[in-house]
């Protein structure tokens, strides 16, 4: 399967376009990331990787070809009793 070339802002949403290659996810394993805030709200998070950009003639310093990411971020929280909007909904019977 060949790459798809495109053109994207690297190293920042600000940089000036540079060439690459969309890889496509192939497996990815996606686990969920637990925050428990101060005022007793827990986060749930976990970034789905939709694919991966290999920018051309980028390299780290293990000489490693620099990638850039296309994530959908995702977020569930469970927030205590008192921080929630208090409804006038009535339970359905």
């Amino acid at each position: 399967m060949s790459d798809r070339r495109v053109k994207i802002p690297f190293p920042t949403p600000s940089s000036p376009l540079r060439d690459g290659s969309e890889i496509p996810v192939k497996e990815s394993t996606e686990r969920w990331t637990e925050v428990l805030l101060e005022d007793g709200t827990v986060l749930r998070v976990k970034p789905s990787v939709l694919s991966a950009i290999r920018i051309d003639g980028e390299y780290d310093a293990d000489g490693n070809p620099a990638y850039s990411l296309k994530v959908a971020p995702t977020m569930t929280l469970t927030a205590p009793e008192h921080l929630k909007k208090a409804t006038s909904a009535k339970p359905i019977q």
